[in-house]
């Protein structure tokens, strides 16, 4: 990689873009009239997640903290109109990667986490749960009274739901890792 890779995305589409450069001394970001640069040994937090949005199911997002700074955010898609998203995984991937390969080098004592917050995410797992086998039961119950239409309606609801936010709490499950062992789950693949 150069000494000075970039990455770009736009958070909103009336905002301006967010602009990253790794720099030899640290992460330099322009975001419209603000801009900083945040030394590579002052990071203390870095979060990696999946996160996504009505229009883009695909997302994936860095939290970054540091002392006197902002908490930064990078995410692997951008607006580009006012119903698209474009999703730009391998330039995200790649940034990131190098990243937390600065970090590491910079000895940084920083935290590496994975998903949400602890509390968030057990309460918002009980409550997948419950929610999960309550259309269950109603399908169940559906089938038991010979409303196969609704049993279907509510057995297709129950599947789609299971599935979008099963995958979601996989991911975000709240661990730990190390700079050198990026999460997988957590990066976008490179299109082949």
């Amino acid at each position: 990689m150069s000494d000075d890779l970039t990455y770009s995305y736009k958070a909103a589409l009336f905002s301006a873009p967010w602009e990253f450069q790794l720099k030899e001394e640290g992460l330099e970001w322009h975001a419209g009239r603000h801009s900083g640069l945040l030394r590579y040994d002052h990071i203390r937090c870095v979060r990696l997640s999946f996160r996504p949005v009505t229009l883009q199911s695909h997302r994936f997002l860095a939290e970054i903290w540091s002392e006197g700074v902002p908490k930064i955010l990078i995410a692997s898609t951008t607006w580009r109109s006012i119903i698209e998203q474009k999703r730009q995984d391998e330039g995200y991937a790649a940034f990131i990667i190098e990243l937390h390969r600065r970090i590491a080098v910079a000895g940084v004592p920083a935290q590496f986490l994975i998903g949400m917050p602890g509390i968030v995410y057990w309460l918002g797992l009980a409550v997948f749960v419950a929610v999960g086998l309550g259309l269950a039961a109603l399908t169940v119950r559906a089938l038991q009274v010979e409303e196969w239409a609704g049993a279907a309606f509510v057995g297709g609801f129950f599947a789609l739901f299971v599935w979008q936010l099963g995958g979601y709490f996989r991911r975000n499950r709240p661990e730990t890792y190390r700079p050198d062992k990026l999460p997988a789950s957590l990066l976008p693949r490179a299109k082949t």
